[in-house]
């Protein structure tokens, strides 16, 4: 997409701009015959050897890496989760620099095609591996009808300095939706949940793009549920994880101008357009 054509008060410019086919095919990941992710050919033989076959407790794997082979594939048969401990650790030690600046010693969910958890695995594998992962994000307005900004840190893997919705973060392998939104909203924004006022799901979308963090050896899918809700003017957010700078109430024109000048991350402006703050016109 040319920088000539990317209008940036466009949802739908916005929406193409997160739905991007990866850099080059990419392999099925099976686990147990059931795809569940993807990965480069020959990017995991380079760490492990698994194109002649691996055999470990409890899980064993097998990569044919051929393209144009119809068992073209990466499969892994037992247990998923201590299959994926083992290549987190192996990925790890090879040193890959976005695998450990994604690291964060938590676990999330690897799911059936059919949205079943069918094992866990550490967070920082996953977008090199193409497994989907599941975030929530939290827009916040005051009364009269202000937008609450995050602006994220500068230490963050993606999108760092970037301003953000009020809070944004990942549903771990033992949250539900709730529990998830209840918990990120503490540790992004301080705030108790139960203290925003006229809480209502706003929408759902998927990501899917190669990784702007690993020059797009890995793929982003994501799947996005995003939520609104009143501030009271008594309630004003404060970090507790260290992943903020600041927060911010500005007014909708305001947050306009951070669009055009492409000072929003791309979810968050996917959310904020579609928020009827009448953004984009």
């Amino acid at each position: 997409m040319s920088t000539h054509s990317f209008d940036p008060l466009s949802l739908h410019a916005w929406q193409s701009r997160l739905s991007q086919p990866p850099r080059c095919p990419r392999l099925p990941l099976l686990l147990n015959g059931q795809a569940i992710g993807s990965v480069e050919p020959h990017l995991l033989n380079q760490i492990v050897p698994v194109e002649n076959g691996l055999t470990q407790d409890g899980f064993s794997m097998q990569c044919c890496p051929d393209p144009a082979a119809s068992a073209a594939s990466c499969q892994i048969t037992g247990d998923g989760t201590r299959a994926f401990t083992f290549l987190a650790q192996a990925l790890y030690t090879a040193n890959l620099g976005f695998v450990r600046q994604q690291w964060r010693n938590e676990a999330l969910a690897v799911r059936h095609p059919d949205g079943r958890q069918v094992a866990s695995a550490e967070r920082g594998i996953f977008r090199l591996l193409g497994m989907a992962t599941q975030a929530v994000h939290l827009n916040g307005r005051s009364a009269d009808g202000r937008l609450w900004l995050q602006q994220r840190a500068l230490n963050k893997a993606t999108d760092p300095g970037l301003w953000d919705t009020l809070m944004g973060g990942m549903v771990a392998a033992t949250d539900t939706l709730t529990q998830a939104l209840e918990r990120e909203t503490w540790e992004e924004a301080g705030i108790d949940l139960a203290h925003v006022q006229a809480l209502h799901a706003g929408g759902h979308f998927v990501v899917r793009r190669p990784n702007p963090v690993d020059g797009g050896v890995g793929y982003v899918v994501e799947h996005i549920d995003w939520f609104e809700g009143l501030l009271p003017d008594t309630l004003q957010p404060a970090n507790q994880d260290g992943e903020v700078i600041q927060f911010a109430l500005l007014a909708p024109a305001h947050v306009r101008t951070l669009l055009l000048e492409g000072q929003l991350a791309a979810e968050a402006a996917c959310i904020l357009l579609g928020s009827h703050f009448g953004l984009n016109g």
